[in-house]
């Protein structure tokens, strides 16, 4: 079976060319090759590849500068997903799309579980709500995996930014009222390919698309704010720099964020995998 793999060059998308080796013939495109903010290349490449199943981690991610470029966000995270479902259901193909605890208004200091009430604080989220919706609407077998606060060793992220500037920097002021469970890129990837394996196992079957798709939450176990994060990554680098807790309030952004955005990933843990702890994942992540 081919498998089509969206942003190859991407975070999540890098290490999941790496974790779906095995489940199927993998065709790992990036935005050079298949752009999702041009619709019609996005339909030419499917079309030309003919997959049983897409993945498409790519997205648009720029939570602040989408509040200035509404369209672009929407086109990418709404349009294109809804797009690319309507293709995998034409083919009799399966979608897996990936969301994010941005859905939430976080208001509430509770884990969020999947059929809680969304309520975007932001374009972003809301663009990414859209993309979950069209999907739905599509009628093609499919997973959507929100998760959190994603990180790796490369591309843009928040432990990169924190690494290179503690270590450019005396002193850091780090947001230290908005929680969350920061993910692991790697881990994404891998969890995806142990709950595909599940498909495989099941010959990718129809009836087992039916019974276990549809919306998970995919993130570390445990939960932190930004400035403990923060103190964590300082501290498994070795870097002396002096890190200082401000307030929501204190570091004004074009886009509101949520205050408490936790996912209850127990859904995913009874029917599928293990997932670790964000600080053991942040250790394996640096080593």
């Amino acid at each position: 079976m081919k498998i089509l793999l969206t942003g190859c060059s991407g975070q999540v998308g890098y290490e999941l060319e790496r974790s779906l080796q095995g489940l199927g013939e993998v065709v790992a495109v990036d935005r050079a090759r298949m752009d999702l903010s041009d619709l019609d290349q996005v339909r030419e490449v499917i079309r030309a590849v003919q997959p049983g199943l897409i993945v498409n981690p790519a997205a648009y991610t720029a939570v602040d500068k989408a509040e200035s470029e509404a369209a672009l966000a929407y086109r990418i995270n709404a349009e294109a997903p809804g797009l690319m479902a309507e293709e995998a259901a034409r083919l009799g193909a399966a979608l897996v799309h990936y969301s994010t605890d941005y859905v939430f208004p976080g208001d509430d200091p509770a884990a969020r579980v999947e059929g809680d009430a969304t309520g975007p604080l932001n374009v972003y989220g809301a663009s990414k709500l859209a993309g979950e919706q069209a999907i739905a609407a599509s009628g093609a077998a499919h997973l959507i995996f929100r998760t959190s606060w994603v990180y790796g060793m490369r591309g843009k992220n928040f432990l990169l930014t924190m690494l290179r500037l503690a270590r450019e920097r005396d002193e850091l002021r780090v947001v230290a009222d908005q929680h969350g469970a920061p993910t692991w890129s790697r881990t994404i990837a891998d969890s995806t390919a142990q709950v595909l394996a599940h498909a495989r196992a099941a010959n990718f079957d129809p009836a087992w698309w039916r019974e276990h798709g549809g919306i998970y939450h995919l993130s570390s176990q445990g939960q932190t704010t930004w400035f403990e994060f923060t103190q964590a990554i300082v501290a498994q680098a070795g870097i002396d720099c002096r890190l200082v807790p401000i307030t929501t309030a204190d570091y004004p952004t074009p886009a509101r964020r949520p205050r408490y955005s936790v996912l209850s990933s127990e859904r995913l843990l009874q029917r599928f995998v293990d997932l670790p702890h964000w600080q053991d994942a942040l250790r394996l992540c640096m080593a």
